[in-house]
This record gives structure tokens, C-alpha cells and sequence, in this order.
């Protein structure tokens, strides 16, 4: 039983897995900063207010923070732009670029009457029997 645990969490996938939920935390840790300390004050300095994490506003003596909204929006909006044009853009570029037609046969012609595949030296199409230019 234990060996079959050791195998599952030595398969490729599960260690791959978990280094990916680790640098996902640290890259939105760092976003996050990056959002809070710069993107946020630039933002509200255009605005007149310092910092959106100060925004709020009471009803019945509940405080509802949507600054704090705001900022995770914020950088909600800047980690999905990055990963689109740093990952998603590259990677369907990559795939696309591999994806190319392979070159004509160059052993083969098409039939001028029928447009079947023909062999490139047939006198004759094989199909519909019509006589083809050397």
C-alpha cells in the first residue's frame, strides 16, 4: 500500500503539479505587492485619494471595505494580462508555428480533367483515362 502512495507522489505530473501551486502563490504574492505598492497609489494619486484600501463605507454600524475590492481587482486584471502575453500568446504562437502543412508530394500531379492524385510521370489519369501533358 505504502509503495503505491510513493509512486503516486513520485509520478511526474503530481511534482510538477505542486511546483506550479508554488511559484502561483510567490508570482501572486509578488503581483499583489506590485499592485499595492505602485499600480494603486498611481492610480488613486490620478484620482485624489492615497490609497484605495481606505475606501469604505458604513450601513447600520458595518463597515464594507470596497477599496480592498478595488485592489484585488486590480491585480486580478494585471495577473491575467501577464500570464495571456507572457504564456498564453507565446505558447499558442509556438503551437502554431509547429503546426505547418506538410510540403506537396512531389511525386504525384493532379489529373487536368478529374483533378485526381496521379503519378507525376502518367501519360494517362487512371481514373477517368484522359491523356495528361508530360
Amino acid at each position: 500500500m505504502l509503495r503505491g502512495f510513493k509512486a503516486f507522489l513520485l509520478r511526474g505530473n503530481v511534482v510538477e503539479l505542486a511546483i506550479a501551486v508554488v511559484i502561483g502563490v510567490a508570482f501572486g504574492a509578488v503581483i499583489n505587492a506590485f499592485v499595492k505598492d505602485l499600480i494603486t497609489p498611481l492610480i488613486a494619486a490620478i484620482g485624489g485619494k492615497p490609497d484605495f484600501a481606505g475606501l469604505y463605507f458604513n450601513i447600520n454600524n458595518s463597515r464594507f471595505l470596497y477599496g480592498e475590492f478595488f485592489n484585488a481587482l486590480i491585480a486580478f486584471v494585471i495577473i491575467a494580462a501577464v500570464i495571456y502575453f507572457f504564456v498564453v500568446a507565446p505558447y499558442t504562437a509556438l503551437i502554431e508555428r509547429s503546426r505547418k502543412e506538410p510540403p506537396a508530394d512531389p511525386t504525384t500531379k493532379k489529373c487536368t480533367e478529374c483533378l485526381s492524385e496521379i503519378p507525376k510521370d502518367a501519360r494517362r489519369c487512371a481514373f477517368c483515362t484522359s491523356p495528361q501533358p508530360v
